[in-house]
Formats: C-alpha cells, sequence, structure tokens
C-alpha cells in the first residue's frame, strides 16, 4: 500500500509538472501570437472625399451619387464622402484647401484641374445609348424671335459658369464665330445661373432671353416636363466632349488608385453594380485619358485661353 501511495504521488507530481509546463509555454508564446482581431485593420476609419459640380440642384446630384458613393465604399472598404460644390470654379480651390482626394469633374473643370493640380483621370460613365459625351447647347424660347447672333444684340443671356465647356465655352466661341469678340457689351445683361437646371428654367420662364447648358440635362428635365422641349429651341450645339469623369489626385495611393478604377470599369458584372448603374442613368464606366479631352483644349484655344493663367472666377 506504501509502495502504491508513493507511485500516486509521483504521478501527481508528474501531471502537475506537465500542466504547469503547458500554462508557462502557452503564456510565452501570447505575445507572439496576438488574436486575429489585434492584427485587423479598420478600413473604414480610411475616407475618401470625392467632390461633385453643381451641375443640377444639390439634392439631385446627392440623390444621384449617394447609391454610387455607397457601392464603391462596400467594395474598397473605405468611407466614401461627396461634398457638392456651390459652383464650378470652387471645386478647384477646394480641391486642395480642403482635401479632397477625387472628384467628378465635367470636361472643362477636368481640363483646368489638370493644368493648375495634375489631377488623373480614371473613368467616365456611358449611359443607355452607348454615348459618353455630351454637348453644349445655345437654346432660346420658340416665341422669342431669336434664331442669329445678330438676334441676341441687347438682350439677356444666361451662362453656367465660367469653368464649363457647355456653359461658358460654346457661347463665347459661338459669338467669336459671328465677330463679336465683347459678349458683354453686346448683350444688355449677362449673368451666371451656376446650375444648367437652373439656366434651363430661366429660359423657360423668360428670365433669360437666351442661355447656354449642356444637352444631356436638357434631355433628363424634358422627360419630366414636356414644355421644355414643347417651347425651347436649340440655335447652336457644341462638339463632343467628356461626359463627367472621376479624377483623382495625383499623388493618391497608387493601390487605391487602381482598385478604385478596377470596381468603377466592372461594376456592370456584378450584379448588384448593374442596379446602382441603372439607378445612376449608365450602362458602365469606360476608361478615360487625357486624349479624350482635345475638344476641350481646341475650344479653348479656339477663344485664346491660357488654361494655367484662366482666371475662372465669375464676375
Amino acid at each position: 500500500m506504501k509502495i502504491l501511495k508513493n507511485r500516486n504521488g509521483v504521478m501527481r507530481s508528474v501531471l502537475m509538472m506537465a500542466v504547469l509546463s503547458f500554462i508557462a509555454a502557452t503564456g510565452c508564446s501570447e505575445p507572439n501570437t496576438p488574436p486575429a482581431k489585434v492584427k485587423h485593420i479598420d478600413t473604414n476609419a480610411v475616407t475618401v472625399t470625392i467632390g461633385l459640380i453643381p451641375e443640377q440642384n444639390i439634392f439631385r446630384q446627392m440623390d444621384r451619387y449617394e447609391p454610387l458613393a455607397s457601392y464603391i465604399s462596400k467594395k474598397l472598404g473605405v468611407k466614401i464622402k461627396l461634398k457638392v460644390l456651390p459652383r464650378y470654379g470652387n471645386i478647384i480651390d477646394n480641391f486642395v484647401s480642403q482635401g479632397m482626394d477625387g472628384a467628378f469633374f465635367g470636361s472643362f473643370t477636368y481640363v483646368l484641374a489638370h493644368a493648375k493640380l495634375g489631377v488623373e483621370v480614371l473613368a467616365r460613365p456611358e449611359n443607355n445609348e452607348g454615348r459618353s459625351t455630351y454637348h453644349g447647347l445655345i437654346l432660346v424660347r420658340k416665341d422669342s424671335l431669336i434664331r442669329t447672333a445678330a438676334d441676341m444684340k441687347g438682350k439677356r443671356f444666361a451662362f453656367v459658369d465660367k469653368a464649363t465647356t457647355a456653359g461658358y465655352l460654346l457661347p463665347v466661341a459661338y459669338f467669336r464665330k459671328h465677330g463679336i469678340r465683347d459678349h458683354q457689351h453686346y448683350l444688355r445683361e449677362v449673368y451666371f445661373a451656376g446650375t444648367h437646371e437652373g439656366v434651363i428654367d430661366d429660359v423657360l420662364n423668360k428670365r433669360a432671353d437666351i442661355g447656354a447648358a449642356k444637352n444631356t440635362v436638357f434631355d433628363r428635365l424634358a422627360i419630366e416636363d414636356e414644355r421644355i422641349k414643347n417651347e425651347l429651341l436649340v440655335l447652336e450645339q457644341s462638339p463632343e466632349v467628356p461626359e463627367n469623369g472621376l479624377a483623382v489626385r495625383k499623388d493618391l495611393d497608387s493601390s487605391l488608385k487602381n482598385k478604385l478604377k478596377e470596381v468603377l470599369l466592372n461594376m456592370q458584372n456584378d450584379p448588384e453594380g448593374k442596379n446602382i448603374l441603372n439607378k445612376f442613368g449608365a450602362q458602365k464606366f469606360i476608361e478615360t485619358a487625357d486624349k479624350d479631352y482635345e475638344p476641350v483644349l481646341a475650344y479653348a484655344k479656339e477663344i485664346g485661353l491660357d488654361l494655367a493663367a484662366y482666371d475662372y472666377i465669375n464676375r
């Protein structure tokens, strides 16, 4: 019995030592093998700020772009913050001052931002008709009897903004083509409505005699209000220029830049992405490069603009 007792004591000692050794071993290894959640990086802490030009009123802009921003955020694992700016030129001023990472630039705002800030365009939408461009329009009321540049003398003209192709470059080039170099004195009054939507509404409701806006906004509004096509007349049309494209700051992390571009270019292959595109009014995004903006550069050259020195503040 005594021997058996000793054996049991030895066995207990051996077991106790084994347990203590296991605890010591696991305790020593803890600092080198932290739990998985300690290694996890909270990507939602990363915020990508995207600016939007005031193509239409702020509520319409947010309604259109918020679903797209949410989709991109989900796919990239980063927070997308949208910021609609009060006027076109602000997007250039605020791109640096407000730490923006990218923006959906209009064709002329991109050309300006590329010249002044070096931003890089990634992609732009292609609509359901397969078009990824737009053109500018000069509009009057059908009952105004204005049909030529000569008829515009002494009238009231609504521009969008000095930093727009359709809402400024087109009408300036139009007047130059007809020998009118100082349109401000030729016309009774010139003002900036701030949005394409505002210009169309002002001409329609006789607050302006003539206006300049982009056809995509015109067509979109005409679906909602049949008066637009029934009562307005297009006098002039600009060449085709790229639709609003997403461009990012030149020093944005290359990995993030590539992933962002990849998400946009592959949305149509994902059922959820396809649904978002449909709400956005596009069938897909297409790759976009600087060469696509050559018509805008030609327009600027035609009216003698120095992009690097251009004063885009409305006066």
